[in-house]
């Protein structure tokens, strides 16, 4: 960690850009064709650089699928992480789920990357998940155990109620194609509605009566 701290803080300006440029290109072409049928120069290409520029920055294709794999689960625990042990469980879940949602909605690509890695063994992100999301998820468990201790929620198995707040809020990424289909319509305000009874349902589920 300390080590990666020095690292971005070395980079100058016009490196940081190209970093979040090429990551972004590697989204979209890992995202349309899985980390086989992706190559550097298509990569490079939608980034807007040279094949040997963007292997200054990442040598490997399987680095770069690695650091685009690392940055979208770092952005996804985020609003996790932001979850405060002295705030209102209905507030602090609401937020929440909101914030996953509109991940969803806005960068659907990200999602089923991630989603595909995990239906293939995860074995590029072995490492971040069994490190920093297992403790992130640990570490807000334990938030949601002291909500129930005190009686603020009913029980309920805290890390299985993260995984089904994961499970119906990337469900509008993942599964776009069919939402989009059943509701017959392409209005963004399926994402509001989605949100508005997600939050309900868990919240009528788990507020006590």
């Amino acid at each position: 960690m300390l080590d990666e701290a020095i690292s971005k803080r070395k980079r100058t300006r016009i490196q940081t850009v190209n970093r979040e440029a090429i990551l972004q290109a590697a989204l979209s072409v890992f995202s349309a064709y899985g980390y086989r049928g992706a190559t550097l120069d298509e990569i490079a290409e939608k980034a807007g650089m040279s094949k040997p520029n963007l292997l200054y920055y990442f040598p490997r294709k399987k680095s770069l699928y690695v650091a685009v794999l690392e940055e979208t689960l770092a952005q996804w625990l985020a609003p996790l992480a932001a979850m405060k042990a002295d705030g209102d469980p209905a507030d602090e879940l609401s937020r929440y789920i909101d914030a996953k949602i509109a991940m969803s909605r806005d960068n659907p690509a990200a999602s089923r990357l991630f989603a595909s890695e995990i239906l293939q063994g995860g074995g590029a992100i072995t490492e971040f998940l069994h490190g920093p999301l297992k403790a992130i998820v640990d570490e807000k468990s334990r938030i949601i155990a002291d909500w129930i201790a005190a009686g603020r929620l009913r029980p309920v198995d805290p890390r299985h109620l993260i995984f089904m707040i994961w499970a119906t809020t990337q469900h509008y990424a993942d599964f776009d194609v069919q939402v989009r289909a059943v509701l017959a319509s392409d209005d963004e305000g399926r994402f509001k509605h989605a949100s508005e009874t997600i939050r309900r349902v868990v919240l009528e589920g788990l507020l006590p009566r």
